[in-house]
């Protein structure tokens, strides 16, 4: 029921955790701002991926009677938790760094390590990159940007741009790397740190947003929910259907209510026959859908604001 592939998270782990221990390394030899903040950025990244891996086994633990629509929902927290982290950490320490390393200049030693480190790193999270991809577009249907407004997937989005941002940040330390030796200036070194920072925030921002409609509670792609429309107005006896409200309790676990109209020369057992009969068919023709109620309302009191609770 969690989203986002197991094996995909624990490439990105891998991969951050290879990289921070060779970031680190590297800006102890050559004293780049640029390539600590890389280290943070890396150590932040693996942080996130133990996180996300705890958050995935949390979510699909059984429902019970203090949680009797399961712990999907962790899934969602516990990617909000990253966001927080890639804002706080990621940011607030390469903008941090940079901004200090501007106003107290430190040049550059050994820049050959620091290239071939970063040019290491950037294989590797071109690997997890591309892993991330994959399974991103697995269920894309329309532009990246759009795809990132309306996933629910929100471990898959968190690796995604976590590892943009990650691409973006080791161009970002070569080209203040390339600019501080060729000028004599360790100021670019520092502004490729406050670069690097506010590219993670903003990511940070977009991560904050999605994962909070999601703890919120978003419905599920209005594509799935005219299906199910469609399969319940179309059952026996069904006169007409009012509404098909829907919740993602995680990336691939939907609640159903449906609320239709039914004939009124029908028995009360009958309605109760084909209410069963409308479940089951749901629940069988959408698997994502974990739990379908379906509510009998006449057609006079489809507008009519429901009670408190009901």
């Amino acid at each position: 029921m969690a989203g986002g592939s197991t094996k995909t998270i624990l490439i990105a782990l891998g991969a951050n955790v290879g990289i921070a221990v060779a970031k680190f390394g590297a800006a102890a030899v050559t004293g780049s701002s640029a390539m600590l903040t890389e280290g943070v950025h890396s150590l932040v990244d693996s942080t996130n991926q133990v996180l996300l891996l705890y958050g995935r086994k949390r979510s699909t633990k059984p429902a019970d009677a203090a949680h009797p629509f399961g712990y999907g929902r962790e899934l969602y927290f516990w990617s909000f938790i990253v966001a927080i982290l890639v804002f706080a950490l990621g940011a607030g320490v390469s903008v941090y760094e940079g901004v200090l390393h501007i106003i107290e200049p430190e040049p550059a030693t050994n820049p050959l390590i620091a290239f071939a480190v970063l040019g290491i790193a950037f294989a590797l999270e071109g690997w997890s990159t591309i892993a991330a991809l994959k399974d991103f577009n697995s269920s894309r249907r329309g532009s990246i940007w759009a795809e990132i407004r309306k996933t629910k997937d929100a471990p898959t989005l968190v690796l995604l741009l976590e590892n943009s941002g990650a691409l973006i940040g080791l161009v970002a330390a070569a080209l203040g790397l390339t600019l501080s030796l060729v000028t004599g200036n360790p100021f670019w070194d520092g502004l490729a740190s406050v670069v690097i920072g506010l590219v993670l925030g903003v990511l940070a921002i977009v991560l904050l947003y999605e994962a909070k409609g999601l703890l919120i509670g978003e419905s599920a792609d209005p594509v799935l929910v005219e299906a199910i429309r469609r399969k319940a107005a179309a059952h026996a006896g069904v006169v007409r259907v009012h509404e098909v409200l829907t919740l993602h309790s995680a990336p691939t676990m939907v609640t159903v209510i449906i609320s239709a109209d039914f004939e009124d020369a029908m028995l009360a057992r009958d309605v109760e026959r084909i209410v069963l009969e409308i479940e089951r068919e749901v629940a069988q023709s959408f698997p994502i859908v974990a739990r379908v109620y379906v509510r009998p309302r006449d057609s006079s009191t489809a507008g009519a604001a429901l009670p408190a609770g009901v």
